[in-house]
């Protein structure tokens, strides 16, 4: 089954960020993560796995000129248009490297931040410990990730959103959990959780959502890995598409001192 409101062919990575960013769910969350940050001028923060450089002009502007703010981010695609995007900032830095080994000293910097970074990498708490051994003492560092677990999409059969979201939690996304985990994580990597802020947006229309969710791709995949069979996957599509529709995921935001 294929319907003119599902996009078929996956988004460029960079767009699909950008395009979350404006996103009224993304403007919400990334309002908060920058509240819970409170950088302030004159700090050096690091934003950890920065993409395209999505956030890095308002870090930027939070610090001043007094204040530096460095990029870190392991694809070059994404290093390379951070650096573009920002090259006006000059207390802007986009470096490629790697979360895990991060290209900064020791008690380096004020401020961290990691948006929807953990759900991806290898390994969560070796990257929280490198986030910690760069801050200073009292630093602050905000997590942002999703708990995939969370997902639900209203049908009239729920054992076939069950399916769905079992595939989610299973192959679609690394650390699927990682939402969920943060507070244990971060105490573990030697952090003090100071905050957990859940958020979760509501999705009406079918549209918006599977230009977040990507509803019928992931769909198309949990039948190719057995969760759904071609006729679920019909049934359960076709229904989406004509509505009502509803879904929901819980974002959390974490807050966490050195």
């Amino acid at each position: 089954m294929t319907s003119r409101v599902f996009e078929t062919v996956p988004p460029d990575p960079i767009a699909y960020l950008d395009r979350l960013a404006v996103s009224d769910p993304g403007l919400h969350y990334k309002a908060t993560m920058l509240t819970a940050l409170a950088a302030e001028r004159g700090h050096t923060v690091v934003d950890l796995g920065c993409g395209p450089g999505t956030d890095l002009a308002a870090l930027a502007e939070a610090v001043g000129a007094e204040g530096s703010v460095h990029g870190v981010d392991h694809d070059r695609e994404a290093a390379d248009a951070a650096t573009d995007r920002t090259a006006h900032l000059f207390q802007v830095a986009v470096r490629l490297a790697d979360v895990h080994d991060l290209p900064m000293a020791d008690a380096s910097c004020d401020r961290a931040r990691a948006d929807r970074v953990l759900q991806h990498v290898a390994d969560p708490a070796l990257a929280l410990r490198e986030a910690h051994r760069v801050l200073r003492p009292g630093g602050l560092l905000v997590l942002g990730e999703p708990d995939w677990g969370t997902l639900t999409v209203d049908h009239p059969e729920p054992s076939l959103t069950a399916a769905y979201t079992r595939y989610v939690t299973d192959h679609a996304v690394r650390n699927a959990r990682i939402g969920s985990q943060l507070p244990r994580l971060a105490a573990e990597a030697g952090f003090e959780v100071i905050d957990v802020h859940p958020l979760t947006p509501v999705f009406r229309e079918v549209a918006t959502a599977d230009r977040v969710l990507g509803l019928q791709r992931v769909t198309r995949r949990a039948v190719a890995a057995g969760y759904l069979s071609a006729a679920d996957a019909d049934r359960w599509l076709a229904h989406l598409a004509a509505g009502p529709f509803l879904a929901t995921v819980t974002f959390h935001v974490v807050t966490a001192r050195a």
